[in-house]
């Protein structure tokens, strides 16, 4: 008995590419959601920290270097780092 085989046709392959495809686009934009989560997901305990607490004036760009360095180094190295400036 002669054995029969089973190969995809080409307009099946390019079809079930297309849906591999479109499921890998939707996956990386679920990757990049959670990712932008993931960056901000401080934020509300930072807030919340500072609603707690009297702040001096400061300018906008001190503001904003605050924010960069927590944003860069991490909030733990961070607050390492200011704790050894108020150690000191």
């Amino acid at each position: 008995m002669a054995r029969t085989s089973s190969k995809p046709d080409l307009a099946s392959i390019k079809e079930r590419r297309e849906k591999l495809q479109a499921e890998l686009a939707e996956l990386d934009a679920q990757e990049k959601a959670a990712e932008a989560a993931a960056r901000d997901a401080g934020r509300p305990t930072l807030i919340s920290a500072l609603d707690k607490i009297k702040i001096a004036a400061m300018e906008k760009a001190e503001a904003k270097a605050i924010a960069t360095a927590i944003s860069q180094h991490g909030a733990k190295a961070v607050a390492a780092h200011l704790a050894s400036l108020t150690a000191a």
